[in-house]
């Protein structure tokens, strides 16, 4: 005996397998004249984030593409959704997982509103807007698995050290200063902290016999001019003996390396990359004092030479790291370089090299590669 579908059945059958706009009206029709069909609505939204977990997704990688591809609106829903899933599901994830749940927490009591409150508007649009955002997670592709269950002293479990947090605040200061020489100051003193740290907890790995093994994290690369910022971000990881793997199309790249080095990846990317966003800004105003008009070209081939300078620097202080170590450190990396190599080529057996495109600006290209000599890369300083 068949019964007959529910309101929420309807309205997913009329919009979340179509691409119109006018496919979204028709369900959200019917969930605005049905208040009662609100709690399945909401439990089925969790079922789709549960979906997204079994196609290897984190939480972090899809509050990002619904940024990405939708509305602020729409980040607020699958963030309530995201915080309501994990409140029913217990299930231990390990603490990346963990610190991502905790950083939409604490955006969410940022805002002014509860994020589990639905948003002030009439129920129709409330509807055509979880229906937009449904239909997203629905499409949502299998993406590479990530170890969300490693056990405790693995590369999984990331460690939020006392040192981390004077690392972070280093790196803070040094964004933010007007004046050169005390970010200089600062920078330099996060990346002595950060060396040190890595090489710290790859000796203790090997002195202790633990079971250290590659992990790998997800790094967003957003657009504009992504694919500079993704040569960055791979020469970063080259730098910390981790390798890198952009997915253009959905605007990541998954690092893989053991976790101290994944650490000092994502504070050095991102503290770069604002170095490099607020020297192509000076670039620019000086361009126009010129009275040069500068383009999208001009900022494309700033971050390309910026990226491809930092690379440099960053092999030849990597160079002479490896030159000023000794006794136990050499093998030590050795074997981590090779452990990292097998963990990417397992993740990704097939992968392609992609070219820097539209990089024709020849004063793009020499300010970004001065802003590139400026930044702040300290070669690792040997053991004692």
């Amino acid at each position: 005996m068949s019964s007959t579908p529910s309101t929420v059945e309807r309205a997913f059958e009329a919009a979340l397998y179509a691409d119109t706009d006018a496919a979204l009206d028709t369900g959200a029709s019917l969930l605005a004249s049905d208040p009662a069909s609100d709690a399945e609505l909401a439990r089925r939204g969790e079922e789709f984030v549960g979906g997204a977990w079994r196609r290897g997704w984190q939480p972090a990688d899809v509050v990002r593409i619904v940024r990405r591809e939708l509305d602020d609106v729409h980040v607020r829903l699958v963030s309530a959704l995201i915080l309501d899933e994990s409140g029913r599901n217990r299930q231990p994830r390990g603490p990346r997982w963990t610190a991502q749940l905790e950083e939409l927490t604490a955006g969410a009591a940022g805002t002014k509103a509860p994020p589990r409150a639905e948003p002030r508007t009439d129920r129709f649009s409330y509807a055509t807007a979880v229906l937009g955002l449904y239909r997203l997670l629905l499409r949502l592709p299998s993406v590479e698995p990530l170890d969300v269950d490693a056990p405790k002293g693995t590369a999984g479990a990331p460690k939020d050290s006392r040192m981390l947090t004077r690392i972070r605040a280093l790196l803070a200061k040094a964004e933010a200063t007007g004046f050169p020489e005390e970010a200089e100051a600062l920078s330099a003193k996060a990346q002595e902290l950060m060396a040190r740290h890595s090489i710290d907890e790859a000796l203790l790995a090997v002195r202790t016999h633990a079971k250290d093994a590659p992990g790998a994290c997800r790094i967003g690369v957003d657009p504009p001019y992504e694919t500079a910022k993704a040569v960055l971000l791979d020469a970063v990881s080259g730098a910390n003996r981790c390798r890198a793997v952009w997915n253009e199309a959905l605007g990541f790249s998954t690092v893989v390396g053991f976790e101290p080095d994944l650490e000092a990846v994502e504070l050095l990317y991102t503290s770069l990359l604002v170095q490099a966003t607020a020297a192509m800004t000076r670039a620019e105003a000086a361009q126009r004092a010129g009275g040069r008009k500068r383009t999208k070209s001009f900022r494309q081939s700033f971050l390309a030479a910026y990226a491809h300078r930092i690379g440099d620097r960053l092999a030849e202080a990597t160079e002479g790291q490896v030159k000023a170590g000794e006794g136990e450190l050499l093998p030590v990396l050795a074997a981590r370089d090779v452990a990292v190599t097998d963990e990417t080529e397992r993740m990704f057996p097939a992968t392609v090299t992609t070219r820097l495109r539209g990089v024709n600006d020849a004063a793009g290209w020499e300010e970004g590669a001065a802003a590139a000599d400026r930044a702040q890369v300290r070669a690792r300083p040997p053991l004692r």
